[in-house]
């Protein structure tokens, strides 16, 4: 049995009812491929909460309409003084769910924000005069043909999807073909370095870095993706016990979704798996 199928089997036993999980491989040309012998274990086209995992494709969304030129991450957003940048960045000194106003934009620390990619959300769909969940559906999820993905609630943590669709999503991450590669980039490079903050339920970082949706802590002490990944990597886990990371410098994007809520047991099981698999890749 293929060493990665075999680190993938581990999920039956993380006490979820149901899990899935699969492995996005790059080609020499740097493209994601996702094929039917791409290593994948359970439950890969349940449909799951995919809790925060969701604001990367309500930011994949937003960048989208940026290269339509209907918003611009210049836009003022959110609380006086914020744009749509700080919105996606969690940096607009919004709390975590709720209207108050905690800080001032990049005042002294960064702070994780439901709230901030919900009224970024909110800022597109007013922009386009639509939905924003049309806008989702026709800018993102039907050209990636991710036809489970639904949109049920807030952009920033009530979507559901599949193990299979989410890995569609990843091959977009390796090669962009809905924005170009430079925004892309732009996305997952570190935007407002040096806040600290905390990331919730995993703890504190004294530089809490973050993209446009991305979260940028890989390879630090205490991730919950482990230490092998490389610093480069980007992605975001979930509350509902779900992850999605892809790491360039390794050519791999892995994808897994289960229905047991995240807490302490994942911490530790995720770095555990998400350590074999980039030492299987990196022989």
């Amino acid at each position: 049995m293929d060493v990665l199928q075999q680190i993938l089997q581990r999920i039956d036993g993380w006490g979820a009812a149901h899990a899935g999980a699969a492995i996005v491989a790059a080609d020499a040309q740097g493209s994601g491929i996702v094929s039917a012998n791409s290593p994948q274990h359970g439950d890969v086209d349940t449909s799951f909460r995919i809790a925060s995992i969701a604001k990367l494709l309500t930011a994949y969304a937003v960048m989208v309409a940026v290269e339509e030129g209907t918003v611009t991450l210049d836009d003022p957003a959110g609380p006086p003084g914020s744009t749509l940048r700080h919105l996606l960045a969690h940096a607009s000194g919004y709390g975590f769910e709720s209207d108050a106003i905690v800080l001032a934009p990049l005042a002294t620390r960064r702070i994780y924000s439901n709230r901030g990619i919900e009224e970024a959300a909110a800022h597109l769909g007013a922009a386009a005069a639509m939905p924003f969940g049309e806008y989702l559906r026709e800018a993102v999820l039907d050209p990636l043909s991710m036809s489970s993905t639904e949109l049920r609630g807030s952009p920033a943590y009530a979507i559901w999807s599949t193990v299979n669709d989410l890995a569609r999503f990843v091959a977009e991450l390796f090669a962009p073909q809905l924005v170009a590669p430079e925004t892309c980039l732009a996305m997952t490079s570190v935007h407002f370095y040096g806040l600290p903050g905390v990331l919730p339920g995993v703890g504190r970082f004294d530089a809490l870095d973050w993209g446009l949706g991305f979260e940028r802590n890989f390879a630090k002490p205490g991730h919950w993706a482990g230490t092998r990944v490389s610093p480069a990597t980007f992605g975001h886990f979930g509350g509902a016990g779900t992850f999605l990371w892809l790491d360039p410098v390794a050519g791999i994007g892995c994808v897994c979704l289960t229905d047991r809520e995240f807490g302490p047991w994942a911490m530790e099981v995720w770095p555990a798996l998400c350590d074999d698999v980039i030492a299987a890749t990196t022989r």
